[in-house]
């Protein structure tokens, strides 16, 4: 007996021994499991923040411009034309017009260029000397056109000197910013030598200074003057289109998916549905473009660069994210709520739309600004319906020509002037991300709100 009680007792202690064992080997599974998702965080992060850190420090230079204090003098030996035209009693609003459209053509002819020569002239030190193109080289060249415009709008201007704030030139911010080696020699410079030691003197004298760069969210792109181009007209087509998706993609995705879920037999055509839209959901961007350029452009006539279109070949683009989300929350209802409702005489309709729906509503609203968000920022579509074209206007309606943010990113980058559209395509990025950010922010916040009063 004494030998079978030892026998027990050993093989208590072995198996106690083995569940030891088997539980420092769990616990250090589950230790180095933790370790493991805690170390894909912190790089997860860490790659996150080495890309906004890179964006934002070839970017945030862009956002800060040279802008010269320069005193301008309307010299009427230089601006040679009439005075404005008066209204005479008894003209007609249409005669009137013609006879200032008549004088804007005399001011615009005058040489502004000489009037802009004569301020850098007179901001240089005494005794420098630099030709007309060097001194011109120094500001932006529709810095001429600005102060065509101030004269149309007070023509009492005429003789007198003010104080006028004018953008530098792409090159001269280029020099003073550093982004162009100093070290090579004239021949491979974009500025003359004269240019430069004026640009560096104006700086040093207060002359030149660096403000903020707001003409970037006012100003359209342009080529002719490259250091006021800005994203307006970009922003404003990235606008309608997203309210083309937000109109037309949200409720009938939201639609679609109520149906196929709550309302819909099953049968082969509702499979045959629900294959074809999990599969749009895994298409390449590009192809919507395909399909967009050739329906909406070729078959219906729709202009090419027009919002219209690009809301359209974004909303097919989105539409299955929707429905796969919407579908998914309203799977997540517990079946219990339907058959309650049910029970107390509610039909279908009402136990869907007044029971379920809100139940459903913070997570389809989410997954609809989410889609929204992962809209604005695809650019393959956009190109192949000819929204990367260069337009220099803000669009009025979504039918006229207009540019994306996304596409206008694609042009600056692509841009030759590489030192200066460098930080502007970083700033561009950082304006775009900065939308699907707050975007994302904002589905996150009213999801929270919304679940707390469900």
């Amino acid at each position: 007996m004494a030998d079978i009680a030892v026998d027990i007792a050993e093989l208590a202690n072995r198996r106690r021994l083995c569940v030891r064992a088997s539980l420092s080997r769990r616990h250090l599974i589950e230790r180095l499991f933790r370790a493991g998702g805690l170390t894909a965080i912190v790089i997860a992060l860490g790659l996150v923040a080495t890309l906004f850190g890179m964006m934002a420090s070839k970017g945030a230079p862009a956002f800060m411009q040279a802008t010269l204090s320069l005193d301008v003098t309307f010299d009427p030996a230089v601006i040679t034309v009439a005075p404005p035209p008066a209204r005479a009693a008894g003209q007609s609003e249409a005669d009137y017009r013609a006879a200032m459209l008549v004088w804007q053509r005399q001011v615009t002819l005058a040489n502004w260029s000489a009037i802009v020569e004569t301020a850098v002239r007179n901001a240089a030190p005494p005794g420098f000397e630099i030709d007309r193109r060097g001194a011109l080289a120094l500001v932006e060249t529709n810095e001429r056109h600005r102060l065509r415009d101030m004269f149309v709008a007070d023509p009492g201007l005429l003789g007198q000197t003010v104080r006028v704030d004018m953008l530098a030139s792409a090159n001269t911010d280029n020099w003073l910013k550093g982004t162009i080696n100093r070290a090579l020699p004239d021949s491979r410079q974009q500025l003359s030598r004269q240019t430069r030691t004026l640009a560096d003197t104006l700086l040093a004298e207060g002359k030149i200074r660096f403000a903020f760069a707001w003409h970037l969210f006012t100003n359209t792109d342009s080529r002719s003057a490259p250091a006021a181009a800005g994203l307006a007209g970009a922003f404003v087509g990235s606008l309608y289109m997203m309210l083309i998706v937000i109109a037309l993609a949200v409720p009938i995705g939201v639609a679609s998916a109520i149906y196929l879920e709550e309302f819909a037999l099953r049968h082969r055509v509702t499979d045959l549905i629900e294959v074809n839209i999990n599969n749009l959901a895994a298409v390449p961007s590009i192809v919507f473009g395909l399909l967009g350029a050739a329906v909406f452009i070729r078959y219906f006539g729709l202009p090419m660069s027009a919002p219209v279109v690009g809301g359209l070949v974004l909303t097919l683009m989105t539409l299955p994210t929707i429905i796969i989300a919407t579908r998914s929350a309203l799977r997540a209802v517990p079946l219990s709520l339907r058959q309650a409702a049910l029970a107390v005489g509610a039909s279908p309709t009402q136990t869907v739309f007044h029971h379920v729906l809100p139940v459903t509503f913070p997570a389809i609203l989410t997954s609809a600004i989410i889609g929204v968000a992962q809209a604005l920022g695809e650019t393959a579509p956009l190109l192949l319906i000819g929204m990367n074209a260069f337009v220099a206007s803000i669009p009025a309606t979504p039918f006229d020509q207009s540019s994306a943010l996304p596409a206008q990113i694609y042009l600056w980058q692509g841009n030759e002037n590489r030192n200066f559209f460098e930080a502007r395509t970083s700033a561009a990025i950082m304006v775009l991300l900065g939308l699907m950010i707050t975007l994302n922010a904002l589905a996150i916040f009213l999801r929270t709100r919304l679940e707390r009063r469900v």
